[in-house]
């Protein structure tokens, strides 16, 4: 057990020193606080599902059904996995303008969140992509406002992308992306049945 929290410690030392250099500097520490508060209570995600939701249908009740799950169900791993661990939270904060945490340390709820949302919310490839990688800059924040340790943040990731891999299969069982769901599939098949017969 020793072993291996000195090689945590060790990993988290290492990439706090990376992120030493940009500390201090106006506007990484602005950028940081920023992303940090646009993912705070999932403001972000928010956004975006109401602009997914901006007309009735599908893909309304899709992107509702979708930030709920992936709400609820990080924010009931977060607290389970906060309350096993309890682990401090690094001693300095970067000064900045960002909610001040009071729960345990580990997961990075911010993070957790993020990914279990970018996972769940996203219909296509490319808004995964762009998800995830909001997710990612989230994480990174967490690290630079020094409100996580590193292995924090990668522990949040690893748990919120598990987590919006399952959670992902219900809400398209539930909600189908317009467009490809069981209907559509059907629709399909008896088209080229009629193609076929003709």
């Amino acid at each position: 057990m020793r072993h291996d929290s000195c090689a945590v410690t060790r990993l988290d030392d290492a990439v706090d020193a990376a992120f030493e250099p940009f500390r201090g500097r106006p506007s990484v520490d602005r950028a940081a606080a920023l992303v940090s508060n646009l993912a705070d209570y999932g403001l972000v995600w928010v956004a975006l599902a109401a602009g997914k939701g901006r007309r009735r249908g599908p893909r309304r009740r899709r992107a509702v059904v979708a930030l709920g799950a992936a709400g609820f169900s990080s924010l009931l791993v977060n607290q389970a996995v906060k309350s096993v661990v309890d682990r401090p939270r690094p001693d300095l904060h970067l000064q900045a303008a960002v909610r001040t945490p009071t729960s345990s340390s580990f997961p990075s709820g911010h993070t957790l969140a993020a990914f279990c949302t970018a996972v769940v919310l996203s219909e296509t490839d490319r808004q995964a992509a762009a998800y995830v990688g909001f997710a990612g800059a989230v994480a990174a924040s967490r690290v630079h406002l020094r409100a996580h340790h590193p292995t924090d943040v990668l522990g949040g990731a690893a748990i919120g992308s598990v987590l919006g891999l399952s959670v992902r299969p219900l809400v398209h069982w539930l909600m189908p992306v317009p467009g490809t769901g069981r209907r559509s599939r059907r629709g399909m098949r008896s088209g080229t049945r009629r193609l076929n017969r003709s």
